[in-house]
């Protein structure tokens, strides 16, 4: 409307006599300069800078009568103007990926919100076995945030302690070691497991009170029937491993890899697995008595080995799954260790 105005005032002055023009013009400016001192930065639109610019173009005596702001204020606006119209010009079409369908983001936050204690690459894993492939950045922008650690609900907690409250060819190379768990009562139970290195797959547990170099003899036996012994079997230098224990594995065949004093990191495959034990089970449970770690520790152990995904696994398991590719099914999800994990596959 302003520049209309003005545009209107200018045909305006070319009718009208030369006299009476220079004498608007004089007030015109006498208002400026009011207007100047008064008002310090005016605020100008869009419409008036494009009207500066036009008459920049058309008018060689634009600068005598600027007055609002500084005439290279005007070049500004005029190489702006240049910029804008060439980036327009040479505008491409839009690149990138793909959207991300809105079945796969409800799956990731669904995932996440079953599962507090997965991070990324698990629900990415999970993802790739029902046949999506998607990146790590992609599974990381759209899972819930959480302000403090995960806990979980007291159906999942009272689920772990209902029982009781109520009453191929195997690797040549396996690790062992013993881990601690507090119980109720503030004893301390020993678990015992054995690990194979080929698939990450736990062969065998047990759980005692009172751990011996004789009754870890006999969970070797127990974990190796038959010709099923590894040839190297890598521990730690715990004195538990006493004379009856070497003889025992050295009976079997099996040759001992002893790691050096205090280096547990030379032990990595075992280790990482107690650690993935205490984050995703036993952190979150109360632990009341032998009978009920054996419980806890076979529901943990089946999902270990039959559905965890694995990084070193290709993102499998140690019991391969097999992808279920979309479209054979809806997804469905089948709660693990008392709901504390879930195992998502597609219904038939």
């Amino acid at each position: 409307m302003d520049v209309i105005k003005a545009i209107l005032l200018f045909l305006r002055g070319i009718i009208t006599s030369r006299a009476a023009l220079a004498v608007e013009n004089l007030a015109l400016r006498q208002q400026l300069a009011i207007l100047q001192r008064s008002v310090k930065c005016p605020r100008l639109r869009q419409r008036d800078r494009v009207l500066w610019v036009w008459l920049s173009q058309l008018w060689k005596g634009w600068r005598s009568s600027l007055i609002i702001v500084q005439p290279e204020t005007v070049v500004k606006w005029h190489r702006q103007g240049f910029r804008l119209y060439w980036r327009w010009k040479s505008r491409r079409p839009k690149t990138g990926r793909p959207n991300i369908a809105s079945e796969i983001r409800s799956l990731i936050r669904r995932m996440s919100r079953e599962n507090p204690t997965w991070g990324v690459p698990r629900i990415q894993s999970e993802l790739r076995l029902l046949g999506y492939t998607v990146a790590e950045s992609t599974v990381a922008k759209y899972i819930i945030r959480r302000p403090k650690p995960p806990s979980q609900t007291w159906r999942t907690f009272l689920k772990n302690h209902a029982g009781q409250t109520a009453c191929g060819e195997p690797c040549r190379t396996a690790a062992i070691d013993f881990f601690t768990v507090p119980t109720a009562t503030f004893r301390v139970l020993y678990c015992f497991v054995v690990l194979w290195h080929d698939q990450r797959r736990v062969v065998h547990f047990n759980v005692t009170r009172n751990p011996t170099a004789e009754w870890t003899a006999q969970q070797i036996t127990e974990a190796f029937p038959y010709e099923d012994a590894p040839r190297y079997l890598l521990r730690d230098r715990d004195s538990i491993y006493g004379q009856h224990f070497r003889q025992r594995v050295r009976s079997m065949g099996i040759e001992e890899v002893v790691t050096a004093w205090r280096s547990p990191w030379q032990n990595p495959y075992v280790e990482r697995l107690i650690g993935s034990i205490r984050r995703e089970c036993l952190d979150h449970v109360i632990v009341l008595n032998e009978k009920h770690l054996q419980r806890i520790l076979t529901d943990y152990f089946e999902y270990y080995n039959n559905s965890r995904t694995h990084l070193s696994l290709n993102r499998n398991s140690p019991v391969p799954r097999r992808v279920e590719p979309p479209g054979s099914g809806k997804v469905v999800a089948i709660p693990q260790v008392g709901g504390l994990h879930h195992r998502y596959t597609r219904a038939a």
